[in-house]
């Protein structure tokens, strides 16, 4: 079962920010593969998608070397991204913002309408966390490249029936 999402607070628009610690690993990845998926379904033009971290570490850099790496052999690019820091209005201005973890999560203030872990819509695994793989080996950022392209697959699918677009 896929899960909900809330109604767009701007009939046939829709805005989703995408949440992690630093925004150089986890939602910039999310960011560009679902960007990506958005644009191949003809979503990209009403659909807005945008990341950010919850500090303030990394504001104004590139992602992660080993995240663009991973991202760019995939035939992703990832070459755009600059960090930026999530600001409290992102929570009235986005129909939908998602953390990549539980830590994220209660950074933004836990669970609600609007607010959810962004694998809620995890075919395989609905509501795990994505590891934060900024302290491992390229193996971890390969396992989230999974986790979001499928993530973001499901994601869009329900876009394109949320928004009522083939």
């Amino acid at each position: 079962m896929t899960a909900a999402l809330p109604a767009p607070r701007t009939p046939g628009r829709y805005a989703v920010a995408l949440v992690c610690l630093g925004n150089i690993c986890r939602s910039p990845m999310a960011h560009v593969v679902l960007e990506q998926r958005l644009d191949e379904a003809g979503l990209s033009g009403v659909v807005r998608v945008l990341s950010c971290g919850t500090g303030d570490w990394h504001v104004g850099k590139p992602m992660d070397e080993r995240a663009a790496a991973t991202l760019t052999a995939a035939g992703y690019d990832a070459t755009r991204h600059r960090a930026q820091q999530l600001t409290p209005s992102w929570l009235h201005e986005h129909d939908l913002v998602l953390a990549m973890d539980h830590a994220n999560l209660a950074d933004l203030g836990g669970a609600g309408e609007r607010v959810a872990l962004f694998r809620t819509f995890d075919p395989v695994d609905p509501g795990g966390e994505v590891p934060d793989p900024y302290y491992g080996g390229d193996d971890g950022f390969e396992e989230v490249l999974q986790m979001v392209e499928r993530t973001s697959a499901a994601l869009t699918g329900s876009l394109q029936r949320l928004l009522g677009r083939p």
